[in-house]
């Protein structure tokens, strides 16, 4: 089994370059935005969303670490300076490394003019409704620049199997292609 960690901030390509890499090597993904999306319309982007969220995501998770899948992408927003999403993701590698699983991380980054170009793209706005006021949307990405730090420091990443790719100038299909080769997914 294979546990591939994408992170990065808003609109980096998490999920675009996870659904490219889920096409060369079989791996099954599971999008941040597949669970916010679907409790959304219900909760609005309320405690309750999150709470769920977590929990859904780490139900799937515990299933399918246990299945005979070969493995698994999941894209996340990571605020490294928030206690609670270290704790997230220390949890979620816990449930991989329960059942023998392979961890991968692949931390994304870009420039911001391209973040906000990404932000609008078709495929974007077709997989995740909640982008699809994109105005709100670039709010929300402007914002947390403030609020967090959605990219580690040289060194704070201790993962054995991790890539660090600034993707500015990379489309989803390179990108997928260098995770490949070099995790030899």
């Amino acid at each position: 089994m294979k546990f591939v960690l994408i992170f990065g901030p808003q609109a980096v390509g998490k999920m675009t370059v996870g659904q490219e890499l889920s096409k060369i090597t079989g791996l099954k993904l599971l999008h941040n935005h597949m669970t916010i999306d679907l409790l959304e319309p219900f909760f609005g982007f309320e405690t309750e969303t999150w709470r769920l969220s977590t929990l859904f995501r780490e139900e799937i998770m515990k299933s399918f670490a246990k299945s005979d899948n070969y493995g698994m992408i999941f894209t996340y927003v990571w605020a490294f300076n928030e206690d609670e999403d270290w704790e997230f993701v220390t949890g979620i590698c816990k449930i991989f490394e329960s059942e023998d699983a392979e961890i991968y991380f692949v931390e994304l980054e870009a420039d911001l003019d391209q973040r906000i170009m990404r932000n609008k793209t078709p495929n974007r706005l077709e997989q995740k409704p909640t982008k699809r006021n994109t105005k709100q949307s670039e709010e929300e990405l402007l914002s947390s620049l403030d609020a967090y730090r959605l990219n580690s420091e040289p060194g704070e990443i201790k993962q054995q199997h991790y890539l660090r790719i600034n993707n500015t100038e990379l489309n989803a299909k390179d990108v997928a292609s260098i995770i490949k080769k070099k995790f030899k997914l």
